[in-house]
């Protein structure tokens, strides 16, 4: 782990054990410390206004930066390092006092939290991905950190957490496979650097609406059946040192909002490819396409008019392995949002067996009821145990396409199962708004129609 990533765990645990001490309220400093724990977390992780943003370099990088890969190792080892916990362990703590609450609330506005989706900026989400060189906060690529993340997040919301993680595909991208020139342009709006060095104090004591994290997604779906991201509808042809690109997305997050997207378009004889396409381009449009699912997303269809971008615009050179390395490590941030709501159901259903009286007993002594909840707990740890193992090949330069193939499948099938078993176990209580199993099966079936989106 880097220096910084140390610091920051090593920070965060400390927060976390002050923020719970009844000291500061003894002393009555409970207040001043949220103020200077709003601040110092602002300048560590400060997005840039959403509202007309514009992007450009703040400096200009004479190469693009790359993460490096983790120390490669034969030995399949699921040890958490200390950083990893300590991360999980704050992410988890935030899903479970701020995310969850705000779940149902969100998913029948089909829209997430703003203050929300800012702490969740403010924690470092979105630039797990980002070279430390250029903002970021790890000095290695670390997929399995990025899965530790989703998951956790997952297990307060489904929807929340897409909302939340969108923008940190598109700084994962391009931190990946942008060139210099994207990095400059696109990245300091992801890690904040693009914000003047010479601040007022006056804006230090800004409130936290004053500002909005960057909105950003990767587009890979497109609205038809049996969608295989390898045969691309959406097009990109040349013109005159440009590309024009036509098409649909379906089912992107926050497309109203975003402000950047990564789009999947077949690009001739360069085959399926990625673009950066700004909001603002020309021909750009989007419409609201409520789903079963994900609603606290706000997922929207993106539709592409002859939009006409630079050349430069084309990520990774348009090399077919690029593309196809964004689609397997998509299906894997999937794979552990499904582990993150699978955990939900079972951590829900067990107090509820246990405590639901039926016939004078809990109906955990059936043996119907015991070995379906065992069948959850089985079924979740085969998802998390290949989710991991597919991360942990991406960090160390190992092929992983076999691996993601693998824990998607499996998560897309056993999910929906969990789901359907979660509301089963609640019987009638299980098919009610007043409890979340309802939401979370209606969340863990789009995993298995869900491509892109997300990015580890």
């Amino acid at each position: 782990m880097s220096t910084a990533e140390r610091s920051m765990g090593l920070g965060l645990r400390a927060l976390n054990r002050l923020a719970g001490s009844e000291l500061l309220d003894r002393m009555g400093q409970r207040k001043r410390f949220e103020r200077w724990v709003y601040r110092g977390t602002r300048r560590g992780f400060r997005a840039v206004g959403a509202t007309s943003r514009s992007f450009s370099a703040a400096t200009k990088l004479t190469r693009p930066a790359r993460q490096a890969h983790a120390r490669s190792s034969d030995l399949f080892d699921l040890t958490l390092e200390e950083e990893q916990q300590m991360l999980r362990e704050a992410i988890g703590a935030f899903a479970a006092e701020q995310v969850r609450p705000a779940a149902p609330a969100a998913d029948s506005a089909c829209a997430a939290p703003a203050e929300l989706l800012a702490q969740a900026s403010e924690l470092g989400l979105t630039t797990l991905g980002v070279p430390e060189e250029i903002g970021g906060i790890m000095a290695e690529r670390s997929a399995v950190t990025s899965v530790l993340a989703c998951e956790a997040l997952a297990h307060g919301d489904v929807g929340i957490a897409l909302a939340a993680l969108a923008p940190g595909a598109v700084a994962c991208a391009l931190g990946l496979w942008g060139d210099a020139e994207q990095q400059s342009t696109y990245l300091p709006a992801f890690t904040g650097a693009s914000t003047s060095a010479s601040s007022s104090k006056a804006d230090d004591d800004a409130s936290p609406e004053g500002e909005s994290p960057v909105a950003a997604a990767l587009a890979l779906v497109e609205p038809r059946p049996l969608f295989d991201p390898l045969k691309l509808d959406t097009r990109a042809r040349r013109e005159e040192g440009e590309w024009i690109i036509s098409g649909r997305k379906a089912l992107v997050p926050r497309a109203a909002e975003d402000e950047l997207f990564v789009i999947a378009a077949d690009a001739g004889g360069l085959g399926p490819a990625l673009f950066l396409v700004e909001s603002s381009t020309a021909g750009v449009f989007t419409e609201p396409e409520p789903a079963m699912g994900l609603r606290a997303a706000a997922t929207g269809q993106l539709i592409l008019e002859d939009v006409r971008v630079p050349a430069g615009a084309l990520l990774g050179e348009g090399r077919p392995e690029v593309y196809r390395e964004c689609v397997h490590r998509s299906r894997i941030a999937w794979c552990a949002l499904a582990v993150g709501a699978a955990q939900a159901v079972l951590d829900y259903v067990i107090p509820y067996v246990n405590e639901r009286i039926a016939f004078g007993e809990p109906i955990s002594n059936r043996q119907a009821v015991a070995f379906a909840v065992a069948d959850i707990d089985i079924e979740l740890e085969g998802m998390r145990l290949l989710t991991y193992r597919a991360a942990g090949r991406a960090d160390t330069g190992k092929s992983f396409a076999r691996e993601s193939a693998l824990a998607r499948r499996q998560c897309a099938e056993k999910g929906a199962r969990i789901g359907s078993e979660g509301v089963q176990l609640l019987g009638g209580h299980g098919y009610v708004k007043e409890h979340p199993v309802e939401r979370w099966y209606r969340d863990l079936r789009a995993v298995g129609v869900m491509e892109g989106a997300l990015l580890v």
